[in-house]
This record gives structure tokens, sequence and C-alpha cells, in this order.
């Protein structure tokens, strides 16, 4: 008796192929909180309510930025908080004592700051080969340490900044705040980089297969301390905006943001292992748990219930990423005894 061809298995539907991507699940998840919480307080979805939620997350979505891109090449970036602090300080300073500072001056200042402190991890990471997390973990105390010197228990007001600088950070441009718009600028600067430039397919090359990408000619330790430069820049230009964002900073400026950051990149897709994730997926994570925070407030939940819910989101996704990655495995050991 003959045997008969296996039949071809059918294509996935383009649903079944959108519904299978993490950015579509979290889209979703999103107007379902949106909607939910708007049909208990219609004011939730206010114009204003909006503007400030969008706000609230503008901060945390630029730091998702350098954070991503470390997280792709499978290390940790946990100073930016104190990247954030820092800069956010002595920018104010600097407004003090020049206060006709341009605003680009001042965001070009926070920008080459952070890149500075952000090659002081590169270079442990890079050359010095400590493992990321503990490098950082290091300079996340020393940085602080070093901006509660500088401070000295002082504290910068808005009374204490130009009025241009405060009124860049209310304006708006068609009904989108400036920070909104800037944030969403880099976002979509860097993730086009990431996606359709070969720089940028290099750091998922080296979190994936660090000794493959020696072998295919990417300089590994060039590329890793240029990701570190680039997630402390972005930390210093948040930092700047962190200043115009709220106006009064002190030496504790940014204290637990790094938690936040990396807890909505992962929620977003950018896996912990390396190699996986998109930047549009991080900034939806961070939209949707800044979402979350302001429903919980808005429904008057305790406020440990918020931290609560990130907890558990980021230990599903870090679920998701390791279920998904050992069925890769098992699909590619099956296709090597085929």
């Amino acid at each position: 008796m003959t045997q008969l061809a296996d039949s071809p298995t059918p294509a996935p539907s383009l649903l079944s192929r959108l519904l299978a991507r993490r950015e579509v699940s979290l889209v979703l998840i999103l107007l379902g909180v949106l909607l939910g919480t708007a049909a208990i307080n219609p004011r939730f979805l206010g114009a204003g309510s909006v503007r400030d939620l969008l706000l609230n997350v503008t901060i945390i979505a630029l730091v998702v930025v350098g954070q991503t891109v470390v997280l792709l090449m499978r290390h940790v970036d946990l100073s930016v908080s104190s990247t954030v602090g820092l800069t956010a300080f002595l920018s104010g300073a600097l407004f003090i004592a020049r206060p006709g500072l341009p605003i680009g001056l001042a965001l070009l200042f926070g920008v080459v700051l952070g890149a500075a402190l952000g090659t002081v991890n590169g270079l442990l990471v890079a050359y010095g080969r400590v493992p990321a997390l503990v490098a950082t973990l290091g300079t996340l105390y020393v940085f602080r340490g070093v901006t509660y010197a500088v401070v000295h228990g002082g504290q910068i007001n808005a009374a204490n900044l130009p009025p241009t600088f405060l009124s860049f950070a209310t304006g708006s441009v068609l009904g989108l705040p400036n920070l909104v718009l800037l944030v969403l600028l880099v976002m979509t600067l860097f993730g086009s980089y990431l996606s359709g430039y070969r720089g940028g397919r290099e750091y998922y090359a080296v979190g994936s297969n660090a000794e493959a990408a020696t072998l295919a000619g990417i300089n590994v330790t060039r590329r890793t301390l240029s990701g570190f430069v680039i997630s402390g820049a972005i930390a210093g230009l948040a930092g700047v905006l962190y200043l115009a964002r709220y106006g009064t900073v002190d030496a504790s400026a940014g204290t637990g943001l790094e938690l936040q950051v990396i807890a909505a990149a992962v929620v977003g897709g950018v896996s912990i292992n390396g190699g996986v994730g998109t930047l549009f997926g991080a900034g939806i994570g961070a939209l949707l748990l800044g979402v979350m925070g302001s429903a919980l407030v808005t429904l008057r939940a305790p406020a440990f219930y918020q931290q609560a819910i990130q907890g558990a989101l980021l230990l599903l996704a870090i679920s998701i990423d390791i279920v998904a990655a050992r069925r890769t495995a098992r699909r590619l050991q099956l296709r090597s005894k085929g």
C-alpha cells in the first residue's frame, strides 16, 4: 500500500500572525485598560488626563530607548536613574549660573555628560570584562554619591529656572506636548537605526551570539562600549527633560527609575537573553505600565498594587520569553535530527 504524502501545513492567517506578535497583544491589553477604566470614570480619557498621562510616561519611555540597546546585547544598565538625577541637577545649576543659556545647549550638555557617564560603564563591561549587572550596580551608587556630594543638601526650584525653559516643558504643537514629540522623535530615529541599518542590527547579533558575531567580523568590544555610551547619553537627555518636566530637583531625583525602565522594556518584548525586541514594543510597554499606574490612582486603589502589577507583568514577560526560547530550541533540534 502506498504511503500518502504529508499534506502541507497551511500558512497562518494574517490575523494569527498579528496576534502572535507581542506588540499587538500589548496594544490590545492597553486598549482594554483604557476603555475599562473610562467606563468606570469617564474623566480618565479627558484631554487633560491624557496629556498628563503622556507627560508622566515621557521620561521612562525616553530612558527605555537606551536601555533597549543595552538589553539587546544581553547586558543591563542599572545606573540610568543616577545619570538622570545627576544631569538634572547639574543642568539646573548651569541655568542658574547662566540664565540666558539656550535650551539646545542645555540638552547638549545633558547628552554629553550622560555619554561620559555611559563611557565609564562601557569601559568596565567591554574592556574590564566586569559583568554589566555588577558594573552598573556599582556606578549606580557611585553616581548617586557624586550627586549627593554636589547637591550638598540643596535643591533647585522652578523659580530658579528661566521661564523659556519651563515654557518649553509645558508647551505643545498641535495639541501634543513638546516633551512627547521629542521623545517620539528619538524613539523613531533609534527604532529606524536598529531595524534598518547594519550598525543597529549588530546589537542584535551581539546579543544573539557574541562568538558568532565576532566570526562575522563585528567588533563586539567596540559595539558593547557604544551601546553603553548611547544608554548614558539618552539618560543624560532625560535628565534635562526631567528638570523641565518637574522643575524641582534634589539629590534623590530619578531614584528607582531603573527598575521601571527595565520592567517596561521587558514587558514590551525586549528579551533579557538578548537579541530580541523592538523599540516600538518597549515604548508600548512603558505606556502600558504608565496607564495601569494612572488607572489604579483613578480607581483609588492602594499604591502598592501598582508595584505588584509591575512585578507580575515582568515575571509574566520573562516566563513568555523562556517558553518561546525553549520552543525555538526544540524546533531547531527536531530539524537537525530530521
